[in-house]
Parts: C-alpha cells; sequence; structure tokens
C-alpha cells in the first residue's frame, strides 16, 4: 500500500497550475515540492511564493522538501503558503529537535532527509517527533538522476528501526524514497520498505495529452503492488489534504 508523490521539479512551470491539477487527477497522494538554494545544494529552484500560488489548485498535500541551509527562517513561510509536510536535512539544522518542533508548532507534520551517505542514526534520537522519513537515492541537487542501488539495504534497516518503534508507540512515520523511482524498480524499492514514493522524470516525462501521467500512474501502483494484489493506496494518504 504507497503513496505516489509526483516532484514538479520536473514538471513544465509555464504551466504548473495546469501540471499540478493533472497529477491529482491522475491519483496522486502529494505534490512533492523540491526547494533548493545553491548553497546546501548546486541548484536554485522555488520557494514559498510558488508554493502559495499551486495550493489552490490541489487538494492533496503538499509535501516540501527543504534542500537548503539553514532551514528554521523558511518553515514559518512554508507552512504559511500551504505546506501540509515539511522535511529538512539534519545537516543543514543546528539544532534538528528543535527544527522538528517547529515545524510541528505550524500545524505541518516533520520529516529528516538522509542523503545516501548520512548515516540513519540520526532519527534514533528524535523519533518521537518524527512524521516522516525520506531516503534519497541520488545525491540531491538535481532531477533525472539513476537509483543508487545501496539505497536498498538503507531502506530495510530505516524500515526496521520504524517498525520497532510503531510496536513500542503505536505511532506511524512515513518512509520515503526520493530519486530515481521508474516503473521497473519500483517494485523492489516498495519490498524493502518504502511506502511513500517521489517520482519526477517518471511521471512528467510521459506527456499528459494521451493520458501518459494518468498511465504511468497506474503502472507504477501496479508494479508496486506486485501481480497478485491491486494496485490501492496507502492508508493515511489523504490525512494531509486540506490542511
Amino acid at each position: 500500500m504507497i503513496r505516489l508523490a509526483p516532484s514538479i521539479l520536473s514538471a513544465d512551470f509555464a504551466r504548473l497550475g495546469e501540471e499540478v491539477r493533472a497529477i491529482e487527477a491522475a491519483g496522486a497522494d502529494l505534490v512533492h515540492f523540491d526547494v533548493m538554494d545553491n548553497h546546501y545544494v548546486p541548484n536554485l529552484t522555488i520557494g514559498p511564493l510558488v508554493c502559495e500560488a499551486i495550493r489552490p489548485h490541489v487538494k492533496i498535500g503538499i509535501d516540501v522538501h527543504l534542500m537548503v541551509e539553514p532551514v528554521d527562517a523558511l518553515i514559518p513561510l512554508f507552512a504559511k503558503a500551504g505546506a501540509n509536510l515539511i522535511s529538512f536535512h539534519p545537516e543543514a539544522s543546528r539544532h534538528v529537535d528543535r527544527t522538528l518542533q517547529l515545524i510541528r508548532d505550524h500545524g505541518c507534520k516533520a520529516g529528516l532527509v538522509f542523503n545516501p551517505a548520512t548515516p540513519l542514526e540520526w532519527m534514533d534520537h528524535v523519533m518521537d517527533r518524527l512524521d516522516l522519513v525520506l531516503l534519497m537515492s541520488v545525491n540531491p541537487g538535481f532531477g533525472g538522476q539513476k537509483f543508487i542501488p545501496s539505497t536498498l539495504d538503507k531502506l530495510r534497516t530505516a524500515r526496521q528501526r520504524i517498525d520497532t518503534h510503531a510496536k513500542e508507540t503505536g505511532r506511524d512515520i512515513w518512509l520515503e524514497v526520493d530519486g530515481g523511482v521508474k516503473v521497473d524498480n519500483i517494485a523492489e524499492i516498495v519490498a524493502a520498505g518504502a511506502d511513500t514514493l517521489v517520482a519526477g522524470s517518471a511521471v512528467f516525462g510521459a506527456p499528459d495529452a494521451d493520458g501518459g501521467y494518468r498511465n504511468v500512474m497506474r503502472q507504477l501502483r501496479e508494479n508496486a503492488a506486485g501481480p497478485s494484489r491491486p494496485p490501492v493506496r496507502a492508508r493515511g494518504a489523504a490525512s494531509l489534504s486540506g490542511r
């Protein structure tokens, strides 16, 4: 049971409102919003004003991934702009626990993002404040990169830690993967433990004029579910809608 979160980093920015409406109509559970500052990562993308502009176009949640340093000043701005979930990289915060609480204080779900070489030990000390763990399966900064295979082992480890915490506390923490997610590898990514999948070029690379978005989203769900199970959404996918 999975959530699909197409990344608008690969969308046509000249028609962004139309693009986010199209992915919602095609069955997306979230809009993934990549924020890069040309400091923490070598690219510059979009900010709170764009988030505010697309918020009226969709009812599904907006999943904001902050690839910026420092992070705290932007959190209230994105919360006000309509974000439902805000995640950041622990290396970019002086006080990870405080930043997570800041996100939650502004009414959003809070997540930590782990680069391919970032150890998972960061999450052990803040599990009670986490709503999402996001594993980067590429080095952050650019769309269209290939999936790093070692992410699968890291996914299994993260899933084990999340499941152990869930048994002890009853809290639900999503496990998201971002980078190189395609129709032909989503099954092994989900089998390793992911329940939320970011797909950028895989979705937006399919022309929507002939139903491409809807077709590729259906393929992603079917392949993730496997041959013997129906392609259904994850429970809780709608819980972020409408804030």
